[in-house]
Parts: structure tokens; C-alpha cells; sequence
């Protein structure tokens, strides 16, 4: 409790001790310690013996003036670090010599940390001491540990990855809640909310303004998401520089080549529309990077692979298309725009028109309308391209979801059995899956009909049971070996909030079709969750 005192010159417990073990008279030995160790002012010595009259305990006294003149001492180390005297650090350093053997000493210790904080640069012996000792560590300002973490990796690493790690059981936990709606959903929040989240706001303080931990963070990012191919990883990226761009911190944002094509694009989410003049700037940013930059390529196609902004640019892509079909125009395509699309976009228009002309049909009067009925197929060049082009696939997903929004039964029917097969299976992927339940919420009355309970569910979910592992498994990380690499494979299955959902749907309006899933859930070995098949039993009674 007293450990430094010697050093300094202070007597301690065990001198007092010493003192009374050794002396033949103890009154006059204890009126001697405190003389030489009490407040040196004449003028209090004869104030005591009042505060004795009272009752006030000296070491009550004595504790109120160490607290105040404590507090006084870190305000006044506050005031020097502030103000603008070239020796002010260099009082500091003085300082911090003559409190430090006494950091361990509770009483004294916050004075030290205060001396700490306020340092630009602790000298190298001090951060030694702090870090080797896990409580003094522990209690020092995030200010003294960014110097320690900057030239420790590892044990900034143990600090960042458990907040990486509960990032992402956060992210998941939004996606995958039973709680959503056409309205609220995984991509509701507006990129400021977002970045109030815990996570953002830990790191964005661990960081500061030091550049070097703001690379590493990046390093880690980047690590992590080539891993395990988990795209929030990529909304977290995005989301940290926008946190240190709000905070104007200029001394990493002018240092990131990605600084100015992410804030552009952040705009874009927040008015979740890219128009004309935005396009052309993100467009700029790209062509701007030059020959053996391709780190900073990597850096702007993780910022792109952030679901958010992917949403933003196909509802884009989407609402551009009802214009032009309102015009009666077709998309234009750059020269340097890939065979793939040139062929793709044609295809997907035909696809357009054809659920547009069915909707302005239904509104006509029943003399007016045409004997035609709906097609049923879809050209092979839109199969074709979901299958092979990510791009292509985005598309034509996020237009399934809008008319699911437009509650057009019919063209539902018609493009799910078009989705079991995908780029990289992305129809089955959460965020994608998260998004049609929310949208087919809009639906529930349909779920009354066997044929559109047959496209939904043997047409396109089910489809999903026998391809991937039993969407009942608990399971949701397995592991596999790849040469002598041990890692974790994300596994994208159906939901259980997902077909809850669909369940809920149709409780009472087809209990064939519930029956059947119920067979097909109890036929798997690997059929565990108790309360799925419970839930279900309660359906059928």
C-alpha cells in the first residue's frame, strides 16, 4: 500500500514501526512522526487541538486535505498539458519521475495516469513497466495504451478481437431476427445510426489519430474477411472511416486513398440513391487509381462489397430501369461495359416489360383486356447470366424483390424456380433471404394457394434443404481442413425466424403443404431443434 514512499525519502508503515519497536518512551515518538511527517504549516499546529475538541479524527482531516490538494495537482497537470508553454511537457516528464515509484499506491496512482494521459511520448522504460503489469495496465488511459499498442500488434490484436468478434454476432443477430417487415429491415438504419454502435465507437476511440493502430485495424479487417468471406467485415471498414471522418480527424482520413470514394458513397446509402453526378464521381475515384495500387483496388472493393452499398447501387440499378420503361427507352451501355452485360440487359428488360405490361393490364377495363396470359419462361440469357455473373445475379435478385414489393403474384411465380440455381448460390445467402421475408410479408394472403405455396417452398426453398446441410442443423460454422490450414466455412442455410414466418403464413390455410415440410424436417438424422419441431407439432394440432 506504501510501496515507493522509501525511494522518495517519505517515511512509511514500517519505519513507524521500527520507530515504536525501538523507543523507550512511545508518546513522545509518535508526537515526533508526526511532526516530522504531518502537513508542514506552522499555523495549522495550533488548529488541531480544535478539531480534536470536535470529534474530527486527524486522519479524517488529514484524508479530505489529500484528496483536495489531489485534485488540485490534476487539474494543474491538465492546465499544463494544454496550454502553449515550449517546457510544458518537459514539466511533465519532472512530474512523472517524482510520482511514478508511487504508482502503485491507490491514493497517489490516479495523479500518475493523469501525468501519463497527457504525454505525447511516455518515455519507452515507463510503457514497459505499465504493460508488463496487468493491473496498472488495465487502469491506464486509452491514451497510454495506443503508444504500447503501437509497437505491440499482438496485444493490440487481443484487444480488438473480441469487439470484431461481437460486431458481427450483432450484425447477424439484426439479420437474422424474426422482428422484420417491408418497412424494418437488416438495411433501415441510416449510416449515422450505425456508426453510434458500440463496436465503432471503441475502436474509433482506441484509434484516435494514430495512423500506424488504424492500419493494423485495417490489416485485421482485411485478414478476417479474406478468411472467412463474412461481407460485414466489409461494412465495418467503411463504417470506421466515416466514424473518423465525422470526428475530423484529418491525420488518418488524408492519409486514405479510400477516404474521398467512401464518403461520396456514404452520401449515396444515406439518400439510398446513386444519381447521375455521384455515378460519375465514384466512376472518377476508380479510374483514378493508378498501375501497382492494387492494394488500394482491394481496399475499394471491400468498401463496394459492403452490403449497404451494394443495396444502394442495385436499388439503384432497379428504380433506373422503371424509368426507362416509363420512357419506353433502353439502357444505355459504355463502351467499356463487358459482353455480359450488353447481352444481360436486354434479357432483363424483356423480363421488365413483360411483368410491367401484365400490371398495366390488370388495370384495364375487362373489355379492353387481351386474351394473353402470363409467360411462364424466362429468356435464356437472364438463366444464363445469374448463373455466371455476380453483377447479373445481384440484379436479378434485387429485382425479385421488388416485385415481391409490388406484390405481383405472378411474376413471383414465374422467377423463384429461376433462383435455385445462382452465381455462387447468392439466393441462398442471409442478407438476401432476410430481405424476401420481409417482403413477402406482403403476401400473406397468397399463402392460401397451393400453387403459389408450391413455387415458394418446393420451387425455391426447399430446393436449398438437399444442396447445402439440413436448415435445421445447429450447427452454424463447420469446420474443414484445406492443406495444413485449419479454418471456419460460413454455412448460408435457410433461417429458422425464415420459416417460422412462412409456417405463420399459412397456419390455418394449407396444412398439407405444413405437413409435408414437417416430413421433410423429422425424415433428416441431423434434425435436432427440439423446439422447431415442437413449433411445427403446434401448428398441425
Amino acid at each position: 500500500m506504501f510501496a515507493g514512499l522509501p525511494e522518495l525519502g517519505i517515511s512509511n508503515g514500517e519505519d513507524l514501526k521500527e520507530t515504536l519497536t525501538n523507543c523507550t518512551e512511545p508518546l513522545k515518538a509518535i508526537d515526533q512522526f508526526q511532526m516530522e511527517n504531518g502537513i508542514l504549516l506552522p499555523t495549522l499546529q495550533s488548529a488541531l487541538p480544535f478539531l480534536d475538541l470536535h470529534g474530527t479524527p486527524r486522519l479524517e482531516f488529514h484524508q479530505s486535505v489529500f484528496d483536495e490538494l489531489r485534485d488540485k495537482l490534476m487539474e494543474r497537470v491538465a492546465t499544463i498539458a494544454e496550454g502553449k508553454e515550449d517546457d510544458r511537457y518537459g514539466k511533465l516528464e519532472e512530474l512523472l519521475e517524482k510520482s511514478f515509484p508511487l504508482v502503485k499506491m491507490p491514493s497517489i496512482q490516479p495523479v500518475v495516469m493523469q501525468v501519463l494521459k497527457h504525454l505525447p511520448k511516455v518515455p519507452e522504460k515507463k510503457l514497459k513497466m505499465v504493460m508488463a503489469d496487468k493491473e496498472l495496465y488495465k487502469v491506464c488511459a486509452v491514451e497510454v495504451k495506443r503508444q504500447i499498442w503501437q509497437d505491440n500488434q499482438a496485444l493490440f490484436g487481443d484487444e480488438v478481437s473480441p469487439l470484431l468478434k461481437q460486431y458481427i454476432v450483432e450484425k447477424e443477430a439484426a439479420l437474422f431476427s424474426s422482428d422484420l417487415s417491408i418497412l424494418h429491415n437488416f438495411f433501415s438504419p441510416s449510416p449515422k445510426t450505425r456508426r453510434q454502435g458500440e463496436v465503432v465507437l471503441k475502436l474509433t476511440q482506441m484509434i484516435g489519430k494514430n495512423v500506424k493502430l488504424y492500419d493494423m485495424v485495417l490489416q485485421f479487417l482485411r485478414t478476417l474477411f479474406l478468411r472467412t468471406r463474412n461481407v460485414h467485415y466489409c461494412t465495418l471498414r467503411a463504417e470506421l472511416l466515416m466514424s473518423l471522418h465525422d470526428l475530423d480527424i484529418s491525420e488518418i482520413c488524408s492519409v486514405d486513398p479510400c477516404h474521398k470514394f467512401t464518403w461520396c458513397l456514404d452520401a449515396c446509402i444515406r439518400e439510398k440513391f446513386v444519381d447521375g453526378k455521384r455515378a460519375r464521381e465514384l466512376q472518377g475515384f476508380l479510374d483514378g487509381v493508378k498501375k501497382g495500387q492494387e492494394q488500394v483496388l482491394g481496399d475499394l472493393s471491400m468498401i463496394l462489397c459492403d452490403p449497404f452499398a451494394c443495396n444502394t447501387l442495385v436499388l439503384s440499378i432497379i428504380k433506373n430501369l422503371q424509368e426507362l420503361l416509363s420512357q419506353d427507352a433502353l439502357p444505355r451501355v459504355s463502351l467499356q461495359s463487358s459482353r455480359r452485360m450488353t447481352r444481360f440487359l436486354p434479357a432483363m428488360m424483356s423480363v421488365v416489360v413483360d411483368d410491367h405490361t401484365f400490371i398495366v393490364e390488370q388495370k384495364l377495363p375487362s373489355e379492353e383486356k387481351s386474351s394473353l396470359s402470363y409467360p411462364t419462361t424466362l429468356p435464356d440469357a437472364f438463366i444464363r447470366y445469374l448463373q455466371e455473373n455476380r453483377v447479373a445475379c445481384e440484379m436479378g435478385l434485387y429485382y425479385v424483390l421488388h416485385i415481391a414489393k409490388l406484390r405481383n403474384k405472378n411474376a413471383l411465380q414465374r422467377l423463384l424456380p429461376s433462383l435455385v440455381e445462382t452465381y455462387n448460390d447468392m439466393a441462398f445467402g442471409d442478407i438476401f433471404l432476410h430481405l424476401l421475408t420481409g417482403h413477402l410479408t406482403l403476401l400473406s394472403d397468397e399463402f392460401g394457394s397451393e400453387d403459389f405455396c408450391s413455387v415458394v417452398f418446393d420451387g425455391f426453398l426447399l430446393t436449398s434443404y438437399s444442396r447445402l446441410v439440413p436448415f435445421w442443423c445447429p450447427l452454424t460454422f463447420r469446420e474443414y481442413t484445406d492443406t495444413n490450414t485449419r479454418t471456419e466455412k460460413a454455412i448460408s442455410p435457410l433461417r429458422k425466424s425464415d420459416l417460422w414466418f412462412y409456417c405463420d403464413c399459412f397456419q390455418s390455410k394449407n396444412r398439407a403443404k405444413l405437413t409435408e415440410v414437417q416430413c421433410k424436417l423429422s425424415a433428416d438424422a441431423a434434425c435436432e431443434d427440439y423446439k422447431t419441431q415442437c413449433y411445427l407439432e403446434q401448428l398441425l394440432k
